[in-house]
This record gives structure tokens, C-alpha cells and sequence, in this order.
């Protein structure tokens, strides 16, 4: 008998990276069905470009017709849920990266078991929302996740992994330089919540401090989620701005710059997977070391003027071994390296509550058409 497990692939394109190799790994189980389920062209093309075997089974949702919908800017979500719940609901096991999936739970005759894969590793309190005790399972990347989870009663013992941080496994190999000569390369990567990101506030002063500083190159890349500063650009030939592409989610920046500047973005830790040398940004004069949402900012130099960026450059390589072990101590709890890949180990977690003995029946689940029938290629006005 086929056992069917859903992704669900609703949301910007940097989540997809999350899910992709547990997803590719289930698939190539003998006996199981991996189906996508996306609500957009863009990521239903990127998904394909992912799955060279073809193992995966992509089908569109219906989803409600909006201005050039792209990776970054797909069909909003509690529409999509809405709309196709029925649809949805097919799939005895249903595996999701975003929390606002948990509103499939109160709908009435919802069935399906729900696991939560824990997209990001950062500090900040938004990433442990009361919507997160809405699944059946939650994996997570490391063992500070698993604890926070519990300390706040939004998972337990019996229903929280560690599976490690599947998105390393997606890493391309920069096929080309990112600039025409040899400097050092610095990435600044700013938060998309104006409440604590960098950019809404800061982004011109920063860029224009950057494009006066000799001997460095610049990469500036927002979360691919950040609203508003589109109109802040550079002429500069050492400072590359990408608001929204391929490399400004698949590791290319962080795995290219020598430096990391930034404010509470989780890709500080994709960063320091590679200890180097750490600058943030408290340009608002937050008393950051009495929250733990900064607890981060241990990992390098924190300035509060941006005058101050051409000094802490020039000091970062001296000050590195200062911050080293703290860098590897909080990776080590941010994501969990050990026991294998992490594709094989959120698979494993997925495979064990699949097919563990269930408690509800066929006759819980929503009675609907054949699943290809409810799933067509086509969005609803």
C-alpha cells in the first residue's frame, strides 16, 4: 500500500529550501508518495529545477489571482489554505515549513496529521508564536529550538525532534565571482520586521557609508520578505543590492563574504557554520544584552554608529579569535550537526510518525473527490 505525504509549498521561495531535501529523501522510500502541493508557477518551476530524478509529484492549488506572482510574492496563504482544505485534506500526512497552516486544524472534519519543519534557527521571540502548537509533530533544527518550544508549552517531550538543518544540503557552489576584482566581501543582511530589522530605518545611511569605505566590496541583501526601501540603490562598483533572487536564498552571499553585518536575521548562524568574524548593527541603542531575541550579538562586534563600520572592519580578523568559541557553542545549540544528514534524519521522524499506529480511521477524513480532480492548474478570481 502507498503512503501519501503532502508538502505544502505556499510561501516564499527561501522556505522551499527547507523542506526540499526531506522531501526528496521520502521519495526515494520504496512504498511512498511525496507530493507538492504549490500555489504559484514560479515555485512550482523552482521545485522541478530542484528535483532532477522527478521523484516528486507537484500539483498547483487554487489560489487567488494576484499581480505578477513571483518566488518571493506568492498568492497570500490563508486564502490558498482556505480554498483548498478539501483538497488538502486527502492526504493523511500533511508536512509544512510556515506556522499559518495550523488554521487547518479548526476547520471542521479536518483529519489530517500536520508536521511542523522548523524553517531558520534564530533568537528572536516571533519565532515561537503560539501558532506553533497547532501540529501533530514539530521537527526542529537544534536543541535551543526543542527547549524554547517546551519552556513555553508549544510542544512537548513526545511530540518535538532534533532533526538538524536540511538547507545546507541545497548549497550551489557560486558558479561565477560576485565582483570583477579580489577584495574582501562583506554581506549585509537585514531582518524583514521593521520592529527590529535595519534596513526601514537605516538602509540609505548604511549603503552610503559602504560606498565611501576603500578596499572592500559590499553585498547588501535584505530578507527577501522586507517591505518598503525599494528605492534605495547604489551606482557604487563595490556594493551589489539584490531585493529578491536565487542567490539571496541559497547560501551564495553567506558562503562568499568574509564578514557577516547584520541585525537579527537567523542567517547569522548559516553564516558562522564557518566561524568568521561578526558585525551588528544596534543603530537604535537597544539594551540588547538583557534580551534573549539578541542573544546573537555575542558572536561579534556590535556598533551603534554607522561611522563606526570602517573601525570595525579593519578590526574584525584581529578580534575573531575573541568571539570563535561563543560562535561554535551557539551554532552547536542553533543546529544540530550530529547523528548523520539532516535530510535522512527528518525523514527518518517523518517515516516513524507515519507509521506508528494511528488512532483515527479512514472515515475521519474529509470526504472528497480523487485528490488529481480537486487539483488543477488554474487560479480562482
Amino acid at each position: 500500500m502507498i503512503k501519501e505525504i503532502a508538502f505544502l509549498a505556499i510561501t516564499q521561495a527561501h522556505q522551499f529550501l527547507h523542506w526540499l531535501p526531506a522531501a526528496l529523501r521520502l521519495a526515494a522510500e520504496p512504498g511512498i508518495r511525496v507530493t507538492v502541493l504549490v500555489s504559484s508557477q514560479a515555485g512550482h518551476d523552482f521545485i522541478q529545477s530542484c528535483d532532477s530524478e522527478r521523484r516528486l509529484h507537484i500539483k498547483r492549488l487554487w489560489a487567488p489571482s494576484i499581480r505578477s506572482p513571483g518566488l518571493f510574492r506568492p498568492p497570500p496563504r490563508v486564502p490558498v489554505l482556505l480554498l483548498n482544505a478539501r483538497a488538502i485534506s486527502r492526504y493523511p500526512t500533511i508536512v509544512t515549513t510556515e506556522t499559518t497552516s495550523s488554521i487547518l486544524r479548526r476547520l471542521p472534519g479536518f483529519r489530517s496529521e500536520t508536521i511542523h519543519l522548523k524553517h531558520g534557527a534564530g533568537d528572536r521571540e516571533g519565532s515561537y508564536n503560539r501558532k506553533h502548537a497547532g501540529f501533530d509533530l514539530t521537527l526542529v533544527n537544534g536543541t535551543k529550538d526543542r527547549q524554547r518550544l517546551i519552556e513555553r508549552r508549544l510542544a512537548s517531550d513526545e511530540n518535538v525532534r532534533v532533526v538538524g538543518y536540511g538547507k545546507f544540503e541545497m548549497v550551489r557552489t557560486p558558479s561565477e565571482p560576485l565582483f570583477s576584482d579580489c577584495r574582501p566581501i562583506a554581506f549585509y543582511n537585514s531582518h524583514f520586521d521593521r520592529k527590529v530589522g535595519t534596513w526601514a530605518r537605516h538602509g540609505r545611511s548604511i549603503v552610503k557609508a559602504m560606498e565611501q569605505i576603500p578596499g572592500w566590496n559590499f553585498v547588501v541583501a535584505p530578507h527577501v520578505k522586507t517591505r518598503g526601501g525599494w528605492n534605495i540603490r547604489s551606482d557604487a562598483r563595490n556594493v551589489l543590492i539584490d531585493r529578491g533572487s536565487v542567490r539571496s536564498i541559497d547560501m551564495t552571499y553567506t558562503q562568499t563574504a568574509g564578514i557577516y553585518i547584520g541585525d537579527v536575521s537567523s542567517q547569522v548562524y548559516e553564516f558562522v557554520r564557518t566561524p568568521r568574524p561578526c558585525i551588528f548593527l544596534n543603530l537604535d541603542c537597544i539594551d540588547w544584552r538583557s534580551d534573549p531575541a539578541y542573544s546573537h550579538w555575542n558572536l561579534g562586534q556590535v556598533i551603534e554608529s554607522v561611522d563606526d563600520l570602517p573601525g570595525a572592519l579593519d578590526k574584525a580578523a584581529g578580534l575573531q579569535p575573541l568571539f570563535e568559541p561563543a560562535q561554535r557553542q551557539m551554532y552547536a545549540a542553533s543546529i544540530d550537526a550530529s547523528g548523520g544528514p539532516a535530510s535522512e534524519r527528518q525523514a527518518e521522524a517523518i517515516l516513524a510518525f507515519v507509521n506508528r499506529a494511528r488512532t483515527v480511521g479512514d472515515e475521519g477524513f474529509l470526504e472528497a473527490a480523487p485528490i488529481d480532480s480537486l487539483l488543477q492548474p488554474q487560479h480562482i478570481a
